[in-house]
């Protein structure tokens, strides 16, 4: 099944493995998706288990596709979390796809999306903000973030460093900085302060146990620097967060597949939503 939402917006009910293979070679400039972590989570129509071999496995499968599908100059931000009892995964994930002889991806650049936060001001005072999911637990703290890997062919792709960057707080540092250019932004850098969106039942505003904010995949298309020439896939839609960011940047086309039906009906609700 295919839903064309709106000119160029195109999701796919299906398994990625077998609709990768249909798409043209070197089709997209930008991937922006979350995969299943292979921690237990409770997916509907995917077993989020197995040995931890059969999980790099697939994920080596539809890797390999992506990248052929993928633009020689093509960015992809893979976001992976763990659990606080199998925290080696996102790191063992990466090798799978970055190292040995014939590597798949070169890592280019590593970002932490944080959630939730507690700083300390220069007065002092402890200030919290975002959400995180608390644990029952007297061997781990809260797991507050989760990693963003961006993924190239070559670790050569340029990136819009300002598109997602932020004022100076000196503004004497506009004129002390060349890089500045005159101009009152600065590169973000790769510590991400993200939170969830807040939502009052999970069961009528996000149907899905493993989520990221639309705000998190918006970052990705900045930062990849395309604008409306942005030719954008996610493999993994879930509720349609990469497609509701596409549709925002304007992004030129956008391929999403879902292999489980109600989460793909979400996405298309969620999206006609805006529309209305």
């Amino acid at each position: 099944m295919s839903d064309v939402v709106s000119k160029g917006l195109n999701l796919i009910h299906g398994d990625c493995l077998e609709v990768l293979p249909t798409l043209e070679e070197r089709s997209f400039d930008l991937v922006v998706t979350s995969p299943p972590y292979n921690i237990g989570i409770d997916y509907s129509s995917y077993e989020d288990g197995g040995s931890r071999e059969e999980f790099l496995e697939w994920c080596l499968q539809w890797a390999a596709e992506l990248k052929r599908v993928m633009a020689d100059d093509a960015s992809f931000f893979l976001n992976v979390g763990a659990a606080p009892s199998n925290p080696l995964l996102p790191h063992q994930l990466l090798l799978a796809l970055t190292d040995g002889a014939e590597p798949l991806f070169v890592l280019q650049n590593t970002f932490h999306w944080v959630k939730s936060i507690t700083v300390e001001t220069r007065e002092g005072e402890s200030i919290s903000a975002g959400h995180f999911k608390p644990i029952n637990s007297k061997r781990f703290v809260n797991d507050c973030h989760e990693y963003v890997y961006h993924l190239t062919k070559d670790g050569k792709v340029s990136v819009d460093r300002k598109a997602a960057g932020v004022p100076y707080v000196d503004k004497s540092n506009i004129g002390r900085w060349g890089h500045s250019e005159g101009e009152d932004l600065r590169c973000r850098g790769n510590t991400w302060f993200i939170p969830y969106d807040t939502i009052r039942s999970r069961e009528e505003q996000r149907p899905h146990p493993a989520t990221f904010p639309v705000a998190l995949a918006e970052r990705c298309i900045r930062l990849h620097g395309r604008g409306p020439k942005t030719r954008m896939i996610d493999p993994f839609l879930g509720i349609g967060s990469t497609a509701i960011a596409a549709k925002h940047a304007g992004a030129e086309s956008f391929v999403g597949i879902e292999i489980d039906e109600s989460y793909l009906a979400a996405a298309l609700e969620r999206l006609k939503l805006i529309d209305a």
